[in-house]
């Protein structure tokens, strides 16, 4: 029996060796004394020749390759520091191996290169303007068609490249000038904003004058209406009473005349004794006399 079991492990040692498996996010290549045989291997199970052939698997998910920033010069010789990432996937596996050896880290020491040189080539034929303001959708796909230009002989697929952040470095006098813009414009806003609103006041206070204005004069109207029937209905009270005692009448008005004359208790009066405007204190200091 021990025999039959020896041929058996044999027998399953043989198997495993000779059954691999590549997954859904996988593609798989297999190499024959280093000269590869076989690539592009879907998922699924596959099978090989023991100590003959070799699989190699690789990841085909879309990959990050996120590098640090780089400082770029536009058209017009200003500096500017460029973030961004890359999403890449392999897209022949056999050219990747080839070129690569299957190392992800050698593919990503040539993809950096690649993408840098193709952003500083599209960064120097634009201004500073259009680099921060401009379409970022059209810089980034042209950076995708020029990249995968060069990233065909490594079999590698650029999906997409982004731009993260775009910053002004320290030390660049550009920093200043932008300064200075927006300061100019800020400040042209802000001249702006006060002249409209010195024309919205002139034009409040000119309409509240006018206001004000056409007020006193009804109100100068309706007083001067007012007043007149006033003097009206005193002519006519004044007329009945003239006519229905005239000496009681000139009493009267002579009072309002005595206390109009002395109204401030300090006035002096000089006049002739037989003034006819003190007639009636004549009257009385005669009426006393007696």
């Amino acid at each position: 029996m021990r025999p039959v079991f020896v041929i058996l492990a044999a027998l399953a040692l043989l198997m495993g060796l000779s059954i691999f498996v590549v997954r859904e996010d996988q593609v798989g290549l297999l190499r024959q004394f280093g000269r590869v045989v076989k690539s592009d291997l879907q998922p699924g199970l596959h099978f090989k020749l023991p100590f003959v052939q070799d699989a190699r698997v690789f990841d085909r998910r879309i990959l990050t390759l996120d590098s640090s920033p780089e400082r770029y010069l536009t058209s017009e010789k200003k500096d500017v520091n460029v973030d961004f990432f890359v999403k890449w996937r392999i897209k022949d596996v056999l050219r990747f191996f080839q070129t690569t050896n299957g190392d992800e880290r050698a593919a990503l020491g040539r993809l950096t290169p690649i993408v840098t040189e193709a952003i500083r080539n599209e960064i120097t034929q634009r201004t500073l303007q259009d680099v921060v303001a401009g379409e970022r959708a059209d810089l980034a796909q042209r950076l995708i068609e020029v990249s995968n230009r060069g990233t065909d002989s490594l079999g590698i697929e650029i999906v997409d490249v982004r731009i993260k952040r775009l910053d002004l470095p320290e030390d660049s006098a550009v920093i200043a000038s932008v300064f200075d813009r927006m300061r100019a414009e800020r400040l042209r806003v802000a001249n702006q904003l006060r002249a409209e609103g010195q024309e919205e006041s002139e034009t409040i206070r000119s309409n509240a004058d006018r206001q004000r204005a056409v007020l006193l004069a009804e109100a100068e109207r309706d007083a001067q209406r007012l007043r007149g029937e006033g003097d009206a209905r005193a002519a006519e009270i004044y007329a009945r009473a003239y006519g229905r005692d005239a000496e009681f009448y000139a009493f009267y008005r002579s009072l309002e005349a005595y206390r109009g004359a002395f109204a401030d208790g300090q006035s002096v009066i000089v006049l002739d004794k037989d003034a006819d405007f003190l007639r009636y204190f004549e009257a009385q200091g005669e009426a006393a006399r007696r």
